[in-house]
């Protein structure tokens, strides 16, 4: 993300989140627009415990059975994005994090972060020649030298 593109979010996405909590205020009134911000924030820290909780469960498992972690890893990632997103008041960023808090949602944000990757970077295995000689050998320490 460019430098540009990093500052327009950051003016961009306050603007917008103070004109719609404005506009909540308004049009619909300032003590529901209030409940909703503090709702938003109880139950999205309410299912950030519930599923951070369940993520550790499940990195632990994976390690347990010889596997590596990737998706508990990715779930994790986004339910850290999620929490931060439920601490910036607005209402954006709480349905955004709210999304992602949902489990079939976040699969698909899941998705389309490995999709972006994948167009992004271009992924390469090792192989190993087809030698398969061991070579015996061990490590000569400093005082054994000396003797």
């Amino acid at each position: 993300m460019t430098l540009a593109r990093l500052f327009l979010l950051m003016t961009l996405l306050p603007l917008l989140e103070l004109a719609l909590l404005l506009l909540m205020g308004r049009y619909i009134s300032v003590w529901f627009t209030l409940a909703f911000v503090i709702l938003t924030a109880l139950a999205g820290s309410i299912l950030l415990r519930y599923q951070g909780m369940q993520t550790i469960r499940n990195i632990q498992r994976d390690l347990q059975e010889k596997r590596m972690p990737t998706d508990s890893l990715l779930d994790g990632l986004f339910i850290f994005i999620a929490a931060v997103l439920l601490i910036l008041p607005g209402v954006t960023t709480d349905i955004v994090g709210l999304t992602i808090l949902i489990p079939p949602l976040r699969q698909l944000y899941k998705f389309s972060l490995v999709r972006w990757f994948k167009s992004k970077f271009k992924l390469q295995g090792f192989t190993s020649s087809a030698r398969s000689q061991v070579i015996d050998s061990h490590i000569v320490d400093s005082s054994e030298r000396e003797k």
